[in-house]
């Protein structure tokens, strides 16, 4: 998972694991800051159980949760939850992070603040909260750096920044490192 290239705009790190849901698991979690202001968030969960879990149809299961903050007015736009999970789907198909079982859901959080609240307005958020198995040969751990560079991928993308054209290579910066190295 440490192996993954994030944007320059995605701060990651570890976080505490889940433990009650698999024998094994690792977990980041991320925010996407642009120009001082946090505009996404998001973490991503490895499971392992060596048995396998018949839901995942498999013995690895990769869980990811987004929230970005969106323009009111999409709140409504009916293609939203479509176009949401679209991301993912690209996301995923973009980095070959071949999988299978794919589940999740897309969901649409509208705010509107009243009384001496009232003049700071509505605010929109995107939330998608998916989880899916890689694909590996099942003698050998997976590799995961595409699944997680996917997610990534689709963290900024929730968060509204600009895909990085073809053929560009991400310059990742200290702040997007989980490098535990002093340098």
């Amino acid at each position: 998972m440490n192996a993954a290239t994030m944007r320059p705009e995605v701060f990651c790190e570890e976080m505490p694991a889940p433990q009650r849901i698999a024998p094994f698991a690792a977990a980041l979690s991320a925010d996407v800051t642009v120009e001082g202001t946090d505009v996404g968030t998001g973490r991503v969960i490895v499971l392992h159980d060596p048995a396998g879990n018949d839901a995942w149809a498999g013995t690895f299961r990769l869980v990811a949760y987004v929230r970005a903050e969106i323009d009111l007015e999409l709140v409504t736009d009916p293609l939203l939850a479509d176009v949401g999970w679209t991301w993912l789907t690209d996301a995923l198909a973009g980095h070959d992070a071949a999988h299978h079982a794919a589940s999740g859901t897309v969901t649409r959080v509208a705010t509107e603040s009243f009384g001496e609240m009232g003049d700071e307005g509505g605010t929109a958020q995107v939330e998608i909260r998916a989880s899916w198995t890689p694909d590996h040969d099942p003698d050998e751990a997976p590799d995961l750096t595409a699944h997680v560079e996917a997610w990534g991928e689709l963290l900024c993308t929730a968060a509204g920044l600009e895909p990085v054209p073809e053929g560009v290579a991400v310059m990742p910066s200290r702040r997007g490192q989980r490098s535990t190295d002093p340098r």
